[in-house]
Parts: C-alpha cells; structure tokens; sequence
C-alpha cells in the first residue's frame, strides 16, 4: 500500500576514529532498520490534502497497492521512494506490478534505493531492478546512490533504458570514497551520462557537510555545463514531465 511515514530525526552515531572521525557506517544499519519497521507497520491511503502539501509517497507490496498508489497520484503525489534494503521487499514482487503500471503511464519518477551499500540485503543489486524494467520499460527509476557499490551494472541500466536516471547522494564524498569507492573508468561514464544524473543529498541526514557533497561532485573534474545539468536542469526536467 501506499503510505506516508513519519521520519523522526536522532542523535547523529558518534564519530569513530577508525573511519577518519567521520560516523561509523554501521552505525546507520539500526536507524534503517528502525525505519524500516514503523514502514511495515503504518498501513493508511494518502489523503487528497496530504498528496498535494507533500508528493512525496512510499509503496510497499501488499494486495491493492495499484489502488492505492493511482489514488495518491491522482490525489497530487509526484515522487515515489523505494527503499528495497529498508522496506526488506523485493521490487520484482508481483503484487507491485499493478503499482509499477501506474507510475509508468503517468510519468511519476521512482526513487529507488536498491545498490547494496551500505549492506548487502536479501533484494538489493541490479537484477532485479532489471526485470521491473523488462516488465515495466516505460517506468521512471531514479537510482539512489548511483547504486553503489554496484555502480557500473546500474550505469548499464541507465545507459539501457531512456527512463532511467542515476542519482548522486553521498557519491564523491570522502566518506562514500574510503568505503565504496568509484571503480575506474567511472567517472568517464558519469560524464557520458550529464543527462541521467541529477543531484541527491540525504540531507540532513549525512556525516559531513552539505557543501562537501557538492565538492565532491565539482572535483570529479566533469565542467561546469555537467555540474548544471545535474544539480538544476536535469532534476527539473524530470519534476515538471
């Protein structure tokens, strides 16, 4: 079903010497899972008023979730977020494609969390995002992360299919380089790529800076043309479909 989950900020996890004084990474695991459960419990439609004042809409495979998802659009949602490692599903499950189908023929970008950073889940990796998008190929994805650490199988996919976007959260930053860092060759491709990747943040939820991601970005040497395109054009462009 679709639903609207309430996000309840904590106390950032400690710096730890041993990743550079940064957070440690795992410290993010009970978090999620925390997440995770309030998702799997909340079971609500999302309300004509709520859609319009905040589009942004969860779906999870239970039985009616095509129902539920063309009411939110209908509704005003204009963004989903999947998040296969929180949500603990499969977003090849059968019961989603009733789903799938309505975001594809109504345009909605789908933001979908499905690498296997920061640890590998029982749903995470490319294949199965692979056969939404066999049975789905109109279907909007926007994949969170760039689908680190799997950035290279996920390229191929946006590279593959006109609908699919990469995005850039955590990407570059000193803290996503020490642990999963980009494999050679990368870079290259994202340039290739200054169409299909629009910028992505977590904030406020991250380990160092806001600015610091927007570095990283600028320092991957890509101009200013690319930089454009990804932190304005590209994200609005995808929004105003």
């Amino acid at each position: 079903m679709a639903h609207r989950v309430p996000v309840r900020r904590g106390h950032p996890p400690p710096a730890d010497p041993r990743h550079g004084g940064d957070r440690d990474p795992r410290a993010h695991v009970p978090a999620q899972a925390r997440h995770g459960g309030v998702a799997q419990r909340l079971v609500c439609g999302v309300r004509p008023a709520r859609a319009r004042r905040d589009p942004l809409c969860h779906a999870l495979p239970r039985a009616g979730v095509g129902d539920y998802v063309a009411r939110a659009v209908s509704d005003g949602a204009r963004l989903f977020k999947m998040h296969v490692q929180v949500g603990v599903f499969a977003p090849d499950d059968p019961l989603l494609d009733p789903a799938w189908d309505v975001l594809a023929r109504h345009h909605i970008p789908v933001v979908i969390h499905a690498g296997s950073g920061p640890i590998e889940g029982p749903y995470t990796g490319p294949d199965r995002v692979a056969e939404v998008l066999r049975r789905h190929p109109d279907l909007t994805l926007v994949i969170a992360h760039l689908g680190m650490p799997e950035y290279d199988r996920f390229a191929d996919l946006a590279e593959q299919h006109p609908n699919v976007y990469l995005d850039t959260t955590m990407a570059a930053t000193d803290f996503t380089e020490r642990s999963a860092p980009m494999p050679p060759g990368y870079v290259e491709r994202l340039g290739a790529l200054a169409d299909k990747v629009v910028l992505g943040s977590d904030f406020p939820n991250i380990p160092y800076q806001y600015a610091h991601q927007l570095f990283g970005l600028a320092r991957l040497g890509l101009g200013d043309e690319w930089m454009r395109k990804v932190l304005w054009h590209n994200g609005r462009k995808l929004l105003d479909r």
